[in-house]
């Protein structure tokens, strides 16, 4: 009787040891969530790659004879003004999403980490110039500075990256800049530059693994306001010109026509809300998964 009880307590004291990638599968999928999240990301990703391919039309092509027709089996969204398929400028407006989001988040992301680890690491007037500079585009809501910005450039896929990127660079850079200052100050770091490492091999090897976990979760988070930001610059007609498909220009073009035909403003607003819901979930559940106050014990 004695050995099963030992027996018993040795197997509920036990703790059951988790590698890293099953900790941050475990807490990833924990949420119902994150999971349609990912799903929803996964099937936007899918749709901008393989759009070519997916349309059924071309979204270009227009056909006076079909003008703002309902959906049907020829056409399963309808058509807009033009006479062009909507479900294959859905498709292709998928793959301008994205590519906009992607390199906008990706460019600010890396402008903004080496501002904010600069800034950080070394301090002093260098540091002052930098968070001054990211003060003054906070200053500023950053659809309405890609908005300045795209007005002053003018419109087009480029000028939008390029607006979208100038507005995305500073949060970054202030998180960054944050971190940096109090993870310079360990230990490790320390001992390593009394050691003589040098100031690149300190910042890129020691306080950057810091801070990229920081940086997944607000870049994939960011990458749905980017989205949407594209979306309202398009609205506004000021974002991706005609005729290229963006669901912005989309919602714009067929918001004339509610009453008559819904599915032209609809389908493409629905579209956005669903993009933007799946990167947020995603960077919800990464938050929970990298972040160390919130991952638990196991």
């Amino acid at each position: 009787m004695g050995k099963n009880v030992k027996s018993t307590e040795l197997v509920f004291n036990t703790t059951v040891r988790l590698t890293e990638w099953q900790r941050f599968r475990m807490l990833f999928f924990k949420r119902k969530l994150v999971v349609v999240g990912m799903v929803l990301v996964l099937f936007f990703v899918f749709i901008a790659i393989f759009g070519s391919w997916l349309a059924p039309y071309d979204p270009y092509e227009t056909n006076v004879k079909a003008i703002l027709a309902k959906p049907s089996r020829a056409h399963l969204l309808g058509t807009d003004v033009l006479g062009r398929d909507t479900l294959s400028r859905l498709i292709y407006g998928a793959q301008t999403a994205l590519t906009v989001g992607i390199i906008a988040v990706t460019i600010s992301t890396a402008i903004g980490t080496i501002l904010g680890l600069t800034a950080g690491y070394f301090g002093g007037a260098l540091s002052m110039v930098i968070m001054r500079c990211m003060d003054m585009l906070l200053s500023f809501p950053m659809l309405l500075l890609a908005l300045l910005i795209a007005s002053l450039l003018g419109g087009g896929i480029h000028n939008v990256i390029i607006a979208l990127t100038i507005g995305a660079i500073a949060p970054k850079a202030r998180i960054v800049h944050g971190q940096s200052l109090s993870t310079k100050e360990n230990d490790y770091i320390l001992a390593g530059r009394a050691m003589g490492s040098s100031n690149v091999r300190s910042i890129f090897r020691h306080i950057l693994p810091n801070v990229i976990p920081t940086i997944i979760i607000l870049a994939t988070m960011q990458l749905g306001t980017l989205i949407l930001a594209e979306a309202g610059l398009s609205f506004l007609g000021i974002g991706i010109k005609p005729p290229g498909a963006a669901w912005g220009s989309m919602i714009n073009d067929g918001y004339k026509y509610l009453l008559r035909n819904p599915v032209l403003s609809i389908a493409p607003g629905a579209c956005i809300m669903l993009v933007v819901f799946g990167f947020m979930m995603v960077g919800d559940g990464l938050r929970d998964a990298l972040d160390p106050r919130l991952r638990g014990t196991q």
